[in-house]
């Protein structure tokens, strides 16, 4: 599969990249020694063997601590504010083939260790990392909707609404060990991941398929005119803007009703009206593409890759067909819970 590789200016590129591998070991750092005082505390690096470690009594002071350290860490990887400063200025400086395989690859990889390792090893902890947690989420929707309010290059805005999401999919990990919801909330929050990352890739091949050299085509406002000469490229961006908005027919829509039934049924009331709070204040931004695509005179050229066409259209199409039968993929969320 061959995708344009169109470079962003090699400064920009370079300072990306140092930002991320200098705060990326910093986070590292902070995994490695949780696990360390983890391991301190019971004798194993296990996931089950920690479980039944902390039955047996074991130090729950030394790993609190521990799990906090990993936390952050994680954090980090999910670009869960306060640990998210990297994110719009690594995705703005990468090359977009690289930004989107982030911002999907990545943040799957993230919250599927973030939820198997808390899940599975710390249920125990709950009650000490669930405020935690609450407050992670809700600042990583308010900062990251706010944020991207003011955004003109549309990666910085998508990067921001990236961290956005990472919020979403936190909130429905706050009640994960209350033994009555909680595998329904990871089921959830597994859920929500999938749609947000079938939803952005999509959203990033049609990006890529407007950047031109140099980082050019960037821009929202070289969206304009897109609807008028090339209608189903701006219908299935309009179709991505909707759903990350949780507008239906779409998918995203379906994920964050798991997502806010989740958090009502786990007794974080306050979480869930900040989520839907938040996803309206993020229709501005997504609605400003639309309008700008729609509503606006422009004359923008793309890149005709087959393979971007085929991406954009099979996401497109998933994200609308898949909100009519939402119950499959939940089910194989669901059963993807490993105790």
């Amino acid at each position: 599969m061959c995708w344009p590789h169109l470079p962003v200016p090699i400064p920009q590129s370079q300072e990306a990249g140092v930002k991320y591998f200098l705060l990326g070991a910093f986070a590292t750092g902070f995994v490695v020694y949780g696990t360390a005082l983890v391991f301190g505390a019971t004798g194993t690096t296990s996931l089950s063997g920690i479980f039944y470690a902390v039955s047996n009594g074991a130090s729950i002071l030394l790993l609190t601590i521990g799990a906090a350290l990993i936390l952050v860490g994680f954090g980090f990887k999910v670009a869960a504010v306060p640990f998210h400063m990297w994110t719009p200025d690594v995705y703005e400086g990468a090359p977009t083939a690289v930004t989107a395989f982030m911002s999907s690859g990545a943040k799957i990889a993230g919250f599927a260790a973030l939820l198997r390792v808390f899940s599975t090893a710390f249920p125990a902890l709950s009650t000490d990392i669930s405020d935690i947690l609450w407050v992670f989420a809700a600042l990583t929707m308010v900062v990251g909707n706010l944020t991207a309010i003011s955004q003109t290059n549309i990666k910085r805005m998508l990067a921001y609404s990236s961290i956005a999401h990472a919020g979403y999919i936190l909130m429905a990990f706050v009640p994960y060990g209350n033994q009555e919801v909680g595998s329904v909330s990871v089921a959830a929050g597994l859920f929500y991941l999938v749609t947000y990352v079938l939803t952005n890739f999509g959203t990033w091949a049609v990006v890529i398929t407007l950047e031109k050299a140099e980082g050019k085509g960037l821009e929202i406002n070289d969206y304009a005119g897109l609807a008028k000469k090339y209608p189903a490229l701006a219908a299935a961006m309009t179709v991505f803007m909707l759903s990350f908005i949780g507008f239906p027919p779409t998918l995203g829509m379906v994920g964050k009703f798991y997502l806010f039934r989740a958090a009502i049924a786990g007794g974080y009331n306050g979480l869930a009206i900040i989520g839907v709070v938040t996803s309206l204040i993020s229709a501005y931004y997504y609605l400003r593409v639309v309008v700008t695509m729609y509503m606006r005179e422009g004359d923008p050229t793309i890149e005709r890759e087959p393979w971007l066409g085929v991406t954009t259209a099979v996401t497109a199409i998933a994200t609308v067909v898949l909100s009519f039968v939402p119950q499959f993929l939940f089910l194989l969320a669901s059963t993807a819970i490993i105790r």
